[in-house]
């Protein structure tokens, strides 16, 4: 059996071979190889387990996620993949970061600007640097301003990062309005129950990807921002209408039908060709954290 720590799984698996995983991944999921339980929750939403059974390789992952949004990390998860007679368990903080940082860096290639060179991050906590490192591997971002209510934090993160990235300028703020009037991508990665921002406060060609709503209670997105976009994205439509707060009241509002809901997978197998505001929400799927753990199982580490 082998055991991996929180270092290891970083050593081992980059962001960008993530989102190849991961992109892999949401191509299989496409294909109806996966088996994809409903999500258990347990505790009023502080523990979830996550499963995800690949038919053609015979291979599972389980996960089971401790939640509490009074610490940090918020998170605290462990991993189990298995196949071929071969065990693996793996930090699963680490990995629900990546994966979730890898499945944005997806979705932003998919959808925003090729010529995107501003980035906002909306949100300081665990899950916010992965969301910089995955749009800075598929996008040539040169300024980065990062949002959060603590500023303390806020300037912390951009130090962090300005020191992996040095060619990149970012940017501390407490401001979401001044932080989300002229970027080409915004990333949401916060515990919101309401919305960030209004759609009028936004450029009126950005790509929006949502992360930190898990939960019918919170919201990011503004549901004006849904009914309006050219284009809203969902890492996996069952999971969105179970999960997604945002989705969830769009949908109850008559701002969305089910029909707008364009999956992941859909779109790598069929691109779109969008324009003007696009939108990516995600839950997260079991197939991210399978898609971790086989390059984490296949590393020859």
């Amino acid at each position: 059996m082998k055991v991996l720590t929180a270092a290891d799984v970083r050593r081992t698996v980059s962001m960008p071979a993530a989102i190849d995983a991961v992109r892999e991944g949401f191509l299989e999921l496409a294909a109806g190889n996966f088996v994809l339980p409903a999500r258990q929750i347990f505790g009023d939403g502080t523990v979830l387990v996550m499963s995800a059974y690949h038919s053609p390789t015979g291979t599972a992952v389980v996960k089971k996620i401790g939640i509490n949004l009074s610490q940090v990390p918020a998170i605290r998860a462990t991993v189990i993949w298995t196949g071929g007679g071969e065990q693996l368990v793996a930090d699963g903080t680490s990995i629900t970061t990546l994966r979730t940082g890898a499945v944005v860096g997806v979705a932003t290639d998919l959808l925003a600007p090729p010529d995107a060179t501003r980035l906002t991050l909306i949100g300081t906590g665990a899950q916010a640097a992965d969301q910089v490192r995955a749009v800075l591997a598929v996008r040539r971002i040169a300024t980065t301003t990062i949002a959060g209510r603590n500023e303390r934090r806020a300037t912390e993160l951009a130090k962090t990062l300005a020191t992996e990235f040095p060619i990149v300028t970012f940017t501390p703020t407490t401001s979401i309005d001044d932080a989300i009037a002229t970027p080409d991508i915004i990333c949401c990665a916060t515990s919101s129950t309401t919305p960030l921002f209004t759609a009028d406060a936004l450029p009126q060609n950005v790509h929006v990807n949502a992360i930190g709503a898990f939960r019918p209670t919170m919201r990011e997105l503004p549901r004006d921002l849904l009914a309006t976009a050219d284009l809203v994205m969902v890492d996996q439509r069952e999971a969105a209408l179970e999960e997604s707060g945002e989705i969830i009241d769009a949908l109850a509002k008559g701002a969305l039908k089910e029909s707008d809901l364009l999956e992941l997978g859909t779109a790598l197998t069929t691109k779109p060709n969008p324009t003007g505001r696009t939108v990516f929400k995600s839950v997260g799927v079991g197939c991210q954290d399978w898609s971790i753990a086989r390059a984490l199982a296949n590393s020859d580490d």
